[in-house]
């Protein structure tokens, strides 16, 4: 018997119980529609992350002061004010592996631009964090070197602000207030997306260093005006990230003046790697729950194993009488094995399409992000139809072993 013809029996066999049949099919395509769907969700997850990992920039560093210590309270990182722009200097100047090192403070500030205002992070920092972040501007420029030297009042916008200020209306040379100081928009930055924690990244007005410091953030507190908030390191080789995170260690205890024990007061550490780790996470837990998952393919698999039994039994005159007119056991027990695979496959197609529209509907309602590749796809298929191999084997080798004389005879 040809492949086709054996196609084409397995097809009549399905259409003349289409109850039975769907019922058979049922686990297989709860199975495969919940593996896709988790899948599909987990990709979307992991797509995310890098995402994430790809709009912070690559190889960054983040130096932050550290923590202050009331009684037994430790309070949040930060809280100390040990980090200062000779700091910065020095990392970019005695460690080889530093191309940049962009010293930075932040605050939040009320931004006022006619009858429109917005309170967002105003960010005063140097040229260099934007080549640290890897981050272009859409229209107009990032505020100069010389701008920063003489504490111009210029700002670079973020796409959230330029948005929420200016609408669709050009803002470049357009002026705006910060904290009632009047600031001249040179310049707005290409889109950035969320962070790894969620907050919108192009939420922000960046203004130079030196201006944040004298006309924003520092007039409360001259004494500690030197201080910083923090300063993003980008190291030129991912390889050299533990061996430059080490050097600025060694060299900021040492500029500080900590005796050999004592804790440090700064805090190095890598965002990419955090936002790696849960990379590393959701891959992991999308894994273990698409192996429950495909616990609804092993059961279908029985339903179906169950069912071809059946069949057996109720065609057994059937085969006794193709063995009569010259069919082989080989014959048999493929007819009977295609039957099996065509029943996963079936239920394993009916899956996918409801597995891509589960994860449709759950992206649509719960706001996740699903991405669902083609190799998803045909990996459940192939699942679906090993499935059908596997359980559908023992039914067609038992059909083909039946004495056509017997099968003859039977009522």
């Amino acid at each position: 018997m040809r492949p086709s013809e054996s196609l084409w029996v397995a097809l009549t066999a399905i259409r003349a119980h289409p109850m039975r049949s769907i019922l058979t099919m049922l686990g297989i395509i709860v199975g495969v529609s919940a593996v896709i769907a988790v899948v599909g969700i987990g990709a979307g997850a992991q797509v995310r992350v890098a995402e994430q990992i790809r709009t912070l920039g690559t190889n960054l560093l983040m130096v932050q002061p550290g923590a202050l210590q009331q009684g037994a309270v430790r309070l949040a990182g930060g809280t100390r004010q040990t980090l200062t722009e000779d700091d910065a200097s020095a990392i970019a100047a005695q460690i080889p592996e530093v191309v940049v090192s962009a010293p930075s403070v932040r605050g939040t500030e009320h931004v006022v631009r006619g009858n429109r205002n917005w309170t967002t992070t105003v960010n005063g920092t140097l040229p260099e964090y934007f080549t640290a972040r890897e981050w272009p501007v859409e229209t107009g420029r990032l505020f100069s070197m010389e701008e920063a030297q003489v504490s111009a009042k210029v700002a670079t916008l973020g796409a959230t602000v330029a948005k929420a200020l200016f609408a669709d209306a050009n803002p470049i040379g357009q002026t705006i207030r910060i904290a009632n100081a009047p600031f001249r928009v040179v310049g707005v930055l290409a889109a950035k997306g969320t962070s790894g924690a969620g907050q919108d990244q192009d939420d922000v007005v960046f203004v130079p260093l030196s201006t944040a410091k004298l006309r924003l953030l520092g007039g409360a507190n001259v004494v500690n005006r030197g201080s910083l908030n923090y300063v993003l390191v980008k190291v030129a080789d991912g390889d050299a990230m533990a061996n430059a995170e080490v050097e600025i260690e060694g060299l900021l205890r040492d500029r500080h003046r900590l005796p050999n024990g004592a804790p440090d007061d700064f805090r190095v550490w890598n965002p990419a790697a955090a936002l790696a780790a849960q990379h590393e996470t959701t891959r992991t837990l999308s894994f273990l729950l698409a192996a429950i998952a495909s616990v609804s393919l092993i059961v279908g698999g029985i339903s179906i194993m169950n069912i071809m039994l059946v069949s057996v039994t109720e065609r057994t005159r059937e085969i006794g009488l193709r063995m009569a007119l010259g069919a082989r056991r080989r014959d048999i027990r493929r007819q009977f094995l295609t039957e099996a695979v065509v029943l996963s496959l079936l239920g394993g197609g009916i899956g996918v399409v409801v597995g891509i529209a589960s994860a449709a509907v759950l992206s649509r309602l719960a706001g996740w992000a699903v991405f669902i590749g083609p190799e998803a796809v045909v990996a459940a298929l192939l699942f679906a139809a090993g499935v059908g191999v596997f359980f559908g084997y023992y039914p067609a080798v038992r059909a083909s072993r039946l004495d056509p004389i017997e099968a003859l005879r039977f009522e």
